[in-house]
């Protein structure tokens, strides 16, 4: 779901802007004609003149905004001045025709107004291209931020949809053998096979699943493997009460079942005990899968699977996960602590 963006930004603050500048330099030049405030003839050349400024500023920010060549010092500079004297002139029109200091005679006035109006416009460019840049920067920010995050969405996707065909295979094989000397044993692994294949597709358009979700395909990942191993492969799985609902990313514990059942069960003549625990600790919750045996050597193996997971865990959690591959004691066991607000 698309979060709605806080009322301040989505609002239009430009014409607020404008009305509300304008009208304090109208404010401004009927406070320096303060004897004849109130006299209309003042009024009214105070109003053509915010009309007039209002009406060319407009004009001078729509190129602004949409031509990017007028962002150049020198044609900033020109235009200026060109504003600066439409708005002399558009007032002088204005005390033409209403007259509130009876007839204009001379024209000594003339280099003192054009060189004020100049001047409110240098003002409201700069405070306009400081606020056209601020605008700018964070729509660049926003969109980086949004590339990132899409980024992100695709990679682990990708990695969700990573399965390992070792498995596949082996199962497939197991099948076709199962099919001529135990077809209920066949059968019940082809449905099993099919609920994990089912929760693979779901779960790759969520970030995170329930524990329960996971531990679900994680059971049944181990059903199809004890048709393979039997007794080779033994089992036992301890989750404190309350943590069904503490989300983890998907397939994250099958990668981690799979490995131990390559590395701890497959390789042994005897097979291995695999312990599947949960529980709370001080920094939240932490998830072991232990198999008993010795951490193979990096060159023993790619560890692509935890390669993998780990990344998927940073992306679909944060930074605040971790997962952690020692052995101790004759177990190697691979922890998965989540943070508290897991």
């Amino acid at each position: 779901m698309t979060s709605t963006p806080p009322l301040l930004a989505r609002l239009n603050w430009y014409w607020p802007l404008q009305l509300g500048g304008w009208s304090v330099l109208g404010l401004f030049d009927l406070a320096q004609a303060m004897d004849r405030a109130g006299d209309p003839g003042v009024i009214a050349v105070s109003i053509a003149a915010v009309a007039a400024g209002l009406l060319l500023s407009d004009g001078w920010h729509r190129l602004l905004k949409g031509r990017p060549a007028w962002h150049r010092m020198g044609r900033m500079a020109a235009a200026v001045f060109v504003l600066g004297c439409a708005s002399t002139f558009l007032v002088y029109l204005a005390f033409l025709v209403f007259k509130p200091f009876g007839e204009v005679r001379g024209y000594a006035w003339l280099p003192y107004a054009v060189l004020f109006w100049c001047g409110v416009h240098t003002v409201w460019t700069v405070m306009y291209l400081a606020a056209l840049s601020m605008r700018r920067a964070r729509h660049a920010e926003a969109e980086a931020l949004r590339l990132e995050l899409h980024a992100k969405d695709i990679e682990l996707r990708a990695l969700q949809a990573q399965v390992n065909p070792h498995f596949f295979f082996n199962s497939l094989n197991s099948v076709r053998a199962l099919i001529y000397e135990d077809p209920e044993s066949a059968a019940r692994m082809i449905d099993q096979l099919a609920g994990l294949m089912r929760y693979a597709l779901q779960s790759g358009h969520v970030e995170t699943v329930p524990l329960a979700a996971e531990l679900e395909a994680v059971e049944a990942y181990l059903a199809i493997e004890k048709i393979r191993f039997e007794e080779r492969l033994r089992v036992r799985v301890d989750i404190e009460p309350g943590l069904e609902h503490v989300m983890v990313p998907p397939m994250s514990l099958q990668t981690l079942v799979e490995n131990a059942v390559k590395y701890g069960v497959e390789l042994s003549t005897t097979g291995s005990d695999i312990r599947i625990r949960a529980w709370r600790g001080a920094g939240g919750t932490l998830i072991e899968i232990a198999n008993a045996g010795a951490l193979r050597l990096p060159g023993d193996s790619t560890q692509v699977g935890l390669t993998n997971a780990r990344k998927r865990l940073a992306l679909a959690v944060g930074g605040g996960a971790s997962l952690d591959l020692a052995e101790c004691d004759g177990w190697v066991r691979a922890t998965l602590q989540l943070p508290v607000a897991a």
